[in-house]
């Protein structure tokens, strides 16, 4: 299945979200009807990416998920910069292993989000710095979520 969009999708199951990075991948999970995204873990990448790609699909299909929601780091201006290639480049690695259905969401400022929860929550800074990529997955999963809900 190629890249796709969120009205494509199947209407309920587990989605999975990513927040590339060039050394982790942060990833979240909605529940069966998605109603919550929650942060689930972060992933190291190694020299190569494929350990990071089978532990990706431990998980996708330990849960069951039915799609990936990759962050696109958009510019402040909507264009495409280097770290938007990384991300489009996440995906075709990722076809190349197994054909899920992946859409892309626009990720600016998640990770200066996550911070903020975080702290909000008066989480220490250890272990912000260890959740702050699931949290951000956890939050373009969840902002693919809204825009899901309006489409209706």
């Amino acid at each position: 299945m190629p890249v796709t969009d969120l009205a494509s999708l199947p209407r309920t199951g587990v989605l999975l979200g990513i927040d590339p990075g060039s050394k982790t991948l942060g990833i979240a999970a909605t529940d069966g009807i998605r109603m919550l995204a929650t942060p689930v873990e972060t992933i190291r990448r190694g020299k190569t990416l494929a350990p990071s790609l089978t532990r990706l699909f431990e998980i996708y299909d330990e849960r069951k998920a039915v799609a990936l929601i990759i962050g696109l780091p958009l510019n402040m201006d909507e264009s495409e910069g280097r770290r938007a290639q990384s991300s489009r480049a996440l995906a075709y690695n990722i076809l190349l292993k197994r054909d899920v259905p992946i859409v892309f969401q626009d990720e600016r400022l998640s990770s200066e989000e996550a911070e903020s929860v975080m702290q909000e929550a008066s989480i220490s800074a250890k272990r912000r710095a260890e959740m702050i990529d699931a949290t951000a997955a956890a939050i373009i999963l969840k902002s693919a979520l809204d825009r899901l809900e309006r489409l209706g």
